[in-house]
């Protein structure tokens, strides 16, 4: 902090009046006989003035790292000194709050930091629709100083209300990291989303359907998406990775595919908007079975590539959008009693075909673009043969090969009990 210092202002007097042009004049005068004086002068013109005393003060002021000045006037000087410590101590600590930097709004300055992160189209777009229809309803209106502990608690009550727990989680998340850029820029002195209690999150054990609902699925959905069912249950690929695949993407002689971007969205006229898969971790090869290898060579004779070389379109010849293909996936799986089986079921299939035939978890995390083994065992663990069995068969095996040895080298007179001793073996 530059600058500091506390200076005495003196008491003055302000005369207020209007003058024979009928304007409005203030004379600041330093003491009360200047003032008798001033007044006495202008009721000899006929001009009746006012008086305004300002008492005696002391005015501390700094200037803060941005070269801004800070000034406030108190009537004793400990009280002076007492602030301007106040403000040297939260610079020194880093609870510095540029004053009255925080009445703007929660909405205005989640905006402006929405609009400066760098994020992937897709996370884009959740983080506005997030905060546009969950948050700013709630506390947009908020200025960022009065949002408190209770404030934020209160906002994932409401939510919770409404929402699913890893939906008001994700929301949270959003809403402490925008608080907490607000205090790393001064507008506040620390955030409120500390002890916030959120709702507990349970996991789904998933449950990966049969062979007979894939193929069942692959037969009813209908021409133009059978090879999209065989992609995604013979390779793992998420929804967004199989209908942004394109024909170069796929290595027929090499036997596998390359997977290294998704189909976010559709611009006008129909052209695909490619995006990087979800994560960095997802970008990868896939080894091609022959079956899927097959599929695929069969929708290509049928069904020419689409815009940029896409493998499934719609019957336009358009990308898929979600709500298109949810609609046409939805209508024929419920038909064919199968309602409720989402198309990322195929992907569960695709990881418990690779866990029965004894792959490790880092095959299963690699074939499946996973960021981390943890996240692989967190969703599939239960799938892998269980090592407590395994664990006993093993030491069972070991221990009584060793007995059986040992009991066949000891003599059958020393093994047959007799009326005076035991066994001995």
């Amino acid at each position: 902090m530059a600058g500091k210092n506390i200076a005495a202002r003196p008491a003055s007097w302000r005369v207020l009046y209007v003058d024979s042009t009928g304007s409005n004049r203030v004379t600041t005068v330093k003491s009360q006989a200047a003032v008798d004086a001033l007044v006495a002068e202008l009721a000899a013109q006929g001009i009746t003035a006012g008086v305004k005393a300002t008492a005696a003060a002391w005015r501390a002021r700094f200037v803060d790292d941005a070269g801004k000045e800070h000034a406030r006037h108190f009537a004793r000087k400990r009280d002076a000194q007492a602030w301007l410590d106040a403000q040297t101590s939260s610079m020194l600590t880093g609870t510095y709050v540029v004053p009255k930097a925080g009445r703007i709004t929660f909405r205005d300055y989640a905006e402006t930091w929405r609009t400066s992160q760098v994020f992937r189209p897709r996370t884009a777009s959740l983080v506005e629709l997030a905060l546009r229809v969950r948050v700013y309803p709630v506390i947009g209106d908020r200025r960022l100083e009065t949002i408190s502990k209770a404030t934020i608690q209160s906002l994932v009550a409401t939510l919770a209300e409404r929402y699913a727990a890893r939906t008001v989680t994700v929301t949270y998340s959003y809403v402490s990291t925008i608080l907490k850029d607000a205090v790393e820029n001064r507008r506040i002195a620390r955030t409120p989303c500390v002890g916030i209690k959120l709702p507990e999150i349970v996991r789904t054990r998933v449950e990966p359907r049969s062979t007979e609902h894939v193929r069942t699925a692959a037969a009813v959905v209908g021409p133009r998406l059978e090879a999209a069912v065989w992609l995604a249950a013979g390779m793992g690929l998420r929804r967004g990775e199989a209908f942004g695949l394109t024909v170069d993407r796929v290595k027929f002689l090499e036997r596998k595919v390359v997977v290294d971007r998704q189909l976010i969205d559709v611009g006008r006229g129909g052209v695909p908007v490619f995006g990087p898969p979800k994560t960095i971790s997802s970008v990868r090869e896939v080894p091609l079975p022959e079956f899927v290898a097959e599929a695929l060579a069969r929708h290509l004779k049928r069904f020419k590539p689409g815009p940029e070389g896409l493998l499934f379109t719609t019957f336009r010849g358009n990308p898929w959008r979600p709500k298109t293909f949810y609609d046409e996936w939805r209508q024929k799986l419920d038909a064919a009693g199968l309602a409720g089986f989402d198309f990322h079921e195929l992907r569960h299939y695709y990881a418990s075909l690779l866990i029965d035939s004894g792959a490790s978890v880092k095959v299963v995390q690699a074939r499946l673009g996973h960021k981390s083994a943890e996240e692989t065992l967190n969703t599939y663990s239960h799938l892998w043969p269980d090592s407590d069995d395994r664990t006993r068969d093993a030491i069972d095996a070991a221990l009584r090969a060793d007995t059986e040895e040992q009991v066949a080298g000891i003599p059958d007179s020393l093994r047959t009990p007799t009326p005076n001793r035991g066994y001995h073996a």
